[in-house]
């Protein structure tokens, strides 16, 4: 949101209703603007933010967070501000553009910034393991592949780039994506065997690209999309193998399946008012009852629009077809057992919700330095209470 400390409106999934800044309670920790954010995903408290003032910061969201009441209307409530961060993750040199939380192992996040940099990060250490300096101009995407062994990234200079982010080495280049100046998105797609990229041709009409990563010498599908001049989003279903393209600035949202080496049509979307900005409703998240195998929030000038895909089935069963198994909250590995070399996939569930139980995460611990004053204070508090009576015993120590 607009205004200082580079506010965030975090609201609840199943309680909309009207946000009204300077009453509800905000995320504003920051002493310049939110550029972007990720949820842990192993963590559903957890919450990574990228500033301007070149800072990353951590924080764990209360569980008892409510800034809309359950009438919809603004609630009070206390916000969060600098002290309350988890952790600073400190070594960008200008703002910072993008987060990416890792796949499969825990608290690692990878970053880019206006300093034209990669850097993956130990959150719990609070520690850049890693820094990428390929880049010659500002970058447009980085994305993880299924594992968390490679990251993609897209530049203005049209490049993409395969890194290794526990070295921060590149892999394999293509020199020009797309032949247009525009933004170029990225999503691994078919098991991370395929890149899926979103840009422009010269003649500055949308176009969509596949690319097999066994061999990066030409893309197996070039296919226009149409004219307009917003960037595309695209949100891949890794699940149904279906992504959606989602117009920035324009009302449009296009959805295709990959089936490698094609690309099919499925259908379309259009509404009246533009998007700002898209992302995906964790699986975990949709009436998989209902048959929604997708929930895409759209940000608009008004507010955030839910956009519900179904598939329609006469059986009140759960559909095993639609909804296989997806990733779940436990982690894969550590980020230390992932740096030495190890590449897991992620940890599936059941989404049927006789299964669904025991498919809880546990907390993430990375302890605040406020939490770790407080604990100092009372353990000092204590210290001074204990020597106090060794003295009165006239005890040495």
């Amino acid at each position: 949101m607009a205004g200082g400390g580079g506010p965030v409106a975090i609201c609840s999934l199943d309680r909309p209703g009207r946000f009204e800044p300077g009453t509800s309670q905000t995320l504003g920790g920051h002493s310049g603007g939110v550029f972007d954010f990720d949820w842990n995903p192993f963590d559903d408290s957890m919450l990574a933010t990228a500033s301007e003032d070149c800072t990353i910061k951590i924080w764990s969201i209360p569980e008892d967070w409510e800034p809309i009441d359950a009438n919809g209307n603004a609630k009070k409530g206390e916000s969060m501000g600098r002290s309350d961060a988890l952790a600073v993750l400190d070594g960008h040199r200008k703002k910072v553009t993008l987060v990416r939380y890792h796949p499969t192992a825990s608290n690692v996040l990878a970053s880019t910034s206006a300093d034209l940099t990669v850097r993956v990060w130990d959150c719990e250490r609070g520690e850049c393991v890693s820094k990428c300096e390929a880049f010659n101009d500002l970058l447009h995407d980085v994305v993880w592949d299924e594992c968390g062994d490679n990251l993609a990234s897209s530049c203005k200079d049209k490049a993409l780039r395969i890194i290794d982010p526990r070295t921060g080495t590149v892999s394999s280049t293509v020199e020009s994506m797309h032949e247009g100046s525009k933004s170029v998105k990225l999503q691994y797609v078919e098991d991370s065997t395929h890149i899926l990229s979103t840009g422009f041709n010269k003649t500055s009409a949308r176009e969509m690209k596949l690319w097999d990563l066994r061999n990066l010498s030409s893309p197996v599908v070039t296919q226009k999309i149409d004219s307009a001049s917003g960037a595309f989003v695209p949100l891949y279903d890794n699940d149904t193998k279906v992504v959606y393209l989602c117009g920035k600035g324009d009302g449009k949202l296009g959805y295709f399946e990959v089936e490698a080496p094609k690309v099919h049509a499925l259908s379309e979307f259009r509404s009246t008012s533009p998007g700002k900005g898209y992302c995906n409703v964790p699986k975990r998240a949709l009436n998989v009852m209902k048959c929604e195998t997708a929930r895409i929030l759209k940000v608009t000038s008004g507010g955030v629009e839910p956009l519900s895909f179904t598939v329609p089935r006469k059986s009140d069963a759960f559909q095993d077809d639609i909804f296989p198994d997806t990733a779940g909250l436990e982690p894969a590995h550590t980020c230390e057992e992932w740096l030495a070399g190890s590449s897991k996939k992620p940890i599936t569930i059941s989404l049927d919700p006789k299964k669904k139980a025991g498919n809880k995460g546990s907390k993430t611990k990375i302890m605040s330095v406020a939490s770790l004053k407080k604990e100092l204070a009372t353990a000092e508090e204590r210290i001074k209470y204990l020597e106090g009576k060794l003295s009165e015993a006239n005890i040495e120590f």
